[in-house]
């Protein structure tokens, strides 16, 4: 093992003899790393050797790239791998493959090479460490050739980055247990999933189902069992609440959490990341019988999504005093009212009124998430501060203009819609685009009835426009609309235009981001500011409090609302302990 003592003491040359293997076959990353001694911690190491690849240029990536063996590969098959490699693939069961997996990692490598020129680089030791499944690593690499060419070099890069961080670990005896456990947990909650969904290995779970009920109960018995709350209960709409008291019980408290219900077919760090991170600092409080000066709200909101029902926010919302009780008399797929839903889980109806929280009994509110965008992971960070949750609005709409033959009709006496639209999307492309932190997306396009041969009468269409604050986003959408209202009359076709939703935006509150700020700056890590585009429970506790978050890199491009979301051990280790440095900030204050 070594330490960064070793390191920080180290000349040059014994730097990169410590370093030896970090990186495949390339000596150069430790070389220009030693530069930047000395590290206060594992982190900036690893950060630091991130960044010398970043800024090498194209050709030192690629060749450590081709650094790096294949798969299964000649290098496998003759023993010629470094120990560091062979201890990998072995993790992952690739000395073991069968004679047709091997064949089709072959296949697969040939192809991949011919495509980019450049072997397939992937963690196999996988997110947590352990290695991926062979199934896994083949439906990777499958799907990766599909990939642009320089987004797959960005991508084996990230993925060198990650086999590096887990050789570090190894070479300084460095386990992330806090983050293997909430990872841990993860897994083991996303054993429930609804019917229909379940028997495919999907993740599914919708309000108050079966699925959503065993999970409610899962976290409320690791709250009450593995972490030591004082109270634990599953209120009227169905969130878990956790409070861990402070030294004085009446004291103020914090209030955190996330959702855990998820999309169809979605990922498992989507929301439940916000809950059990902070699981993990209360367990880690009462392990030390440690009371803070304040008390600690953990809650499990049931509901954020609005997959079962058409009612969105609804545990977050039970908090603000803002649950819609006509939401009751909705009904699912199956024709099951909420009501009904309600009743059959045992929760209480008369008591949703109860459930809002007194804003004077809390000092704010706090949020942890998996980015659910590119963002980070392209820029090699682990931790983002979250700036504002964009205000957002939505409108579906239709044009109308003339179904006529796509051979008789010329082209300067066509009254065609689907051009309209598509110029009105290109429009919206343009202005989007105009404004830092805004964006704009038509992402539903519809000709109904539409023929080969017909030139469109009719096409629908969607506008979604997000910005950081409410003035941006309005401003867009009036040009929008303008631009719609142009572009009909000069083409001659008129339209229908309906606003569906309206969220106002929430900028986070200056001194809970800065706490953010801090918690970060104490890991050793830079700090990278961010807004979020996609809604949050901490959105409706900014109608009642102070605000912030805190975002947590996704592999797989930062994708979410999908199976392929995913996250390190490392990395949540990071996550859970920058919360221990804001509890820690409040503590002290």
């Amino acid at each position: 093992m070594i330490t960064l003592n070793q390191l920080n003491a180290a000349s040059q040359a014994e730097f990169v003899q410590l370093l030896e293997g970090t990186y495949e076959h390339s000596p150069w990353i430790a070389e220009q790393a030693w530069a930047e001694r000395p590290f206060l911690n594992l982190d900036q190491l690893k950060l630091a050797l991130v960044q010398v690849v970043r800024h090498a240029g194209r050709a030192p990536q690629l060749a450590l790239v081709r650094a790096h063996p294949e798969l299964a590969g000649k290098a496998m098959v003759s023993q010629t791998l470094t120990a560091e490699s062979t201890n990998e693939q072995g993790k992952a069961g690739l000395t073991d493959c069968t004679p047709e997996e091997f064949a089709q990692i072959q296949q697969l490598n040939t192809d991949y090479n011919a495509r980019f020129g450049f072997p397939f680089t992937l963690a196999v030791r996988g997110p947590r460490g352990l290695g991926l499944p062979k199934a896994e690593i083949i439906a990777t690499f499958a799907r990766r050739l599909e990939n642009h060419p320089d987004f797959e070099l960005a991508e084996c890069l990230r993925n060198i980055h990650r086999i590096a961080e887990i050789r570090l670990n190894d070479k300084f005896g460095h386990s992330p247990e806090i983050g293997n456990s909430v990872w841990d947990w993860h897994e083991r909650l996303s054993i429930h999933s609804d019917p229909g969904y379940a028997e495919r290995g999907e993740l599914t779970v919708t309000y108050l189902t079966d699925a959503h009920r065993a999970c409610a109960q899962r976290l409320a018995h690791w709250m009450r069992e593995d972490c030591g709350f004082d109270d634990v209960s599953i209120d009227a709409v169905g969130n878990v609440v956790g409070i861990y008291h402070g030294s004085d019980p009446k004291s103020k408290r914090l209030l955190t959490g996330s959702h855990y219900d998820t999309v169809r077919n979605g990922g498992k760090y989507d929301g439940r990341l916000g809950i059990l991170a902070p699981m993990a600092c209360v367990r880690e409080l009462h392990r030390q019988g440690r009371r803070l000066p304040f008390g600690f709200e953990v809650v499990g909101f049931a509901e954020e999504e609005g997959q079962r029902y058409k009612a969105t926010f609804l545990g977050s919302g039970a908090l603000t005093g803002h649950f819609n009780m006509a939401w009751l008399e909705q009904k699912d797929a199956d024709g099951i009212t909420m009501r009904e839903a309600m009743a059959h889980a045992g929760l209480c109806i008369d008591d949703i009124a109860k459930l809002q929280r007194d804003p004077a009994h809390y000092l704010g509110f706090v949020e942890v998430h998996i980015e659910q965008g590119p963002v980070l992971n392209e820029i090699d960070l682990p931790l983002g501060i979250v700036t504002s949750i964009n205000g957002s609005v939505r409108y579906v709409g239709e044009i109308i203009g003339m179904a006529s033959h796509a051979g008789t009709t010329p082209m300067d006496r066509r009254r065609d819609a689907a051009t309209a639209a598509a110029e009105l999307a290109l429009y919206v492309e343009k202005r989007g685009a105009s404004v830092p932190h805004l964006v704009a997306t038509v992402g539903m396009l519809e000709v109904p009835s539409g023929s080969i041969n017909v030139v469109p009468g009719r096409c629908k269409f969607s506008l979604d426009i997000r910005a950081t604050t409410n003035e941006v986003r309005d401003a867009c959408a009036a040009d929008i609309c303008h631009a719609l209202k142009d572009i009909c009359e000069r083409r001659g076709v008129h339209y229908t235009l309906e606003e569906t939703m309206r969220a106002a935006a929430a900028p986070s509150a200056p001194e809970w981001q800065e706490r953010w700020e801090r918690a970060v700056e104490t890991l050793g890590l830079p700090v990278f500011r961010m807004p979020s585009g996609a809604g949050h429970d901490a959105m409706k506790l900014h109608e009642i409090m102070p605000q912030a978050m805190l975002f947590v890199r996704g592999l797989n491009a930062g994708i979410s609302h999908n199976p392929l979301e995913s996250i390190t051990n490392d990395d949540t280790e990071l996550c859970v302990r920058a919360f221990q440095n804001l509890l820690e900030q409040l503590a002290t204050e």
